[in-house]
């Protein structure tokens, strides 16, 4: 039984391994080439304004967006640095930092360049659907039917993309890593032992997935779409622009609020979408893989414990 005070926490596959993150630190644990288990933590730095940006409902999910892909984008780089790379050879890493200085990443910072990417992917997700809708306006003329045919071409892109991105070698095994990330939080939560054995028993599907606040976006977004005039089409984009916040800011309080009610039996189907879009982007792990998931968790249990010291 999940105990209700119990602390939230979250995480996110990388290469080769899985990060987690509290209150106070993020850590990750990574699988070397030489079957170790390294670390990378990072403390969590309190920005007084963001605590209370984070604190009003539908600010709070643009907030925790931003937030998300800074100190992801951290441990990502960490774990991409190391991928296939001899132990031995991790001096060569700090080398090639010190001669990328100057360039455009160092620049702006990998936390900013995260945070752009994070948007020019939403800008493009979001319009080329209507773009393409728009094309199709002597077929689908109202505006009612318009918002309906953009929301299924970019339900159709997401799903077609994910499907395809996982048929590599390379991706699959980050799903796999993500599959493993949801199973410790699962156990975690459940109250089950962090062993391999019971973390495997646990499912790959998390309600608080970001995978299911994505498929939200395109499900709200649609909702609220249909407040707004498809015509003309540039008031439209302008329209579409302007609301990417919003919908945000909506999409995640609705996974909030399917983390909340996944335990009553009948509303828990609220976060079936999301949960069904998972068996995309989640696969079931190695017993190596939960491994590297269980140590990355341990760690940040730890290190927490230590910093209340």
């Amino acid at each position: 039984m999940r105990e209700k005070n119990k602390a939230v926490y979250g995480g996110q596959a990388i290469v080769e391994g899985v990060m987690f993150g509290g209150k106070t630190h993020t850590v990750s644990a990574i699988r070397r080439t030489n079957e170790e288990i390294q670390y990378y933590e990072e403390p969590i730095h309190i920005n007084r304004t963001m605590q209370k940006l984070k604190k009003i409902p539908l600010v709070r999910g643009v907030v925790a967006i931003i937030q998300a892909s800074i100190n992801g984008s951290k441990h990502l780089n960490y774990s991409t640095e190391r991928y296939g790379i001899d132990p031995k050879d991790d001096e060569k890493i700090a080398i090639e930092r010190e001669k990328q200085k100057g360039t455009l990443a160092a620049y702006l910072g990998l936390s900013l360049l995260a945070v752009l990417s994070f948007l020019v992917g939403k800008v493009i997700f979001t319009l080329v659907p209507v773009l393409l809708a728009a094309t199709l306006k002597p077929i689908f003329e109202t505006d009612f039917q318009q918002v309906v045919i953009e929301s299924i071409l970019k339900l159709g892109f997401l799903l077609i993309y994910i499907y395809l991105v996982s048929l590599t070698p390379f991706i699959k095994r980050v799903f796999m890593y993500h599959g493993a990330e949801h199973k410790v939080i699962n156990a975690y939560e459940n109250n089950i032992p962090l062993t391999i054995e019971g973390v495997q028993s646990q499912s790959r599907l998390h309600y608080r997935c970001g995978s299911s606040f994505i498929l939200f976006t395109v499900i709200v977004g649609m909702f609220i779409y249909f407040l707004v005039p498809t015509s003309p089409l540039w008031l439209r984009i302008v329209d579409r622009l302007l609301l990417i916040p919003v919908v945000i800011g909506v999409s995640f309080e609705v996974l909030q609020l399917t983390n909340k009610v996944r335990n009553i039996p009948i509303l828990r189907w609220v976060g079936y979408p999301g949960l069904w879009l998972q068996l995309l982007t989640t696969k079931e792990p190695s017993d190596d893989q939960v491994e590297v998931s269980i140590a990355s968790f341990n760690r940040l249990l730890e290190v927490e414990k230590n910093n209340k010291n």
